[in-house]
């Protein structure tokens, strides 16, 4: 069962291998990447909040990496956080998404696509049950897939 010791567990000992890799220069994702994706997913930056168009999105589908296309997330398990942010309890599956300790606002865990090693956002131990987590993740790093 996925929950938050799994979380921890994977930022402690590594993520499970991913499906494949996408490996580009920052010249190449320049090219493909809107001038906002690549702020937020090749330099780490954050959308404002309430802003991102997925965030109050709730159509039934999956989201993907906007960089590689990599299923993340479903929509079953996405849920109205109040942060402005889409929100989500838990991956597709346990090696779609790497994590990686954050100190940059004291101590937070990064989420990133762990084929592409996109910035997606981060991961908080206050999600709805059974996971107890809630992925806070920039709709500029996300694609929605029917």
């Amino acid at each position: 069962m996925f929950n938050w010791e799994s979380i921890n567990n994977y930022l402690d000992n590594g993520t499970p291998a991913p499906p494949r890799k996408v490996e580009k220069s920052e010249e190449e994702w320049k090219k493909i990447l809107t001038p906002a994706q690549f702020n937020v997913m090749r330099k780490k930056g954050t959308e404002r909040p309430h802003t991102g168009e997925l965030c109050s999105f709730y159509e039934a589908g999956r989201y993907a990496c906007a960089g590689c296309d990599t299923e993340l997330f479903d929509s079953n398990v996405k849920f109205d956080s109040g942060t402005g942010w889409p929100s989500f309890s838990e991956p597709v599956a346990d090696n779609v998404i790497q994590y990686e300790l954050d100190t940059t606002y004291g101590r937070r865990i990064e989420v990133l696509c762990n084929v592409c090693e996109a910035h997606l956002g981060h991961v908080f131990p206050d999600g709805p049950e059974p996971s107890g987590a809630r992925f806070c993740i920039n709709s500029e790093s996300l694609k929605f897939v029917e």
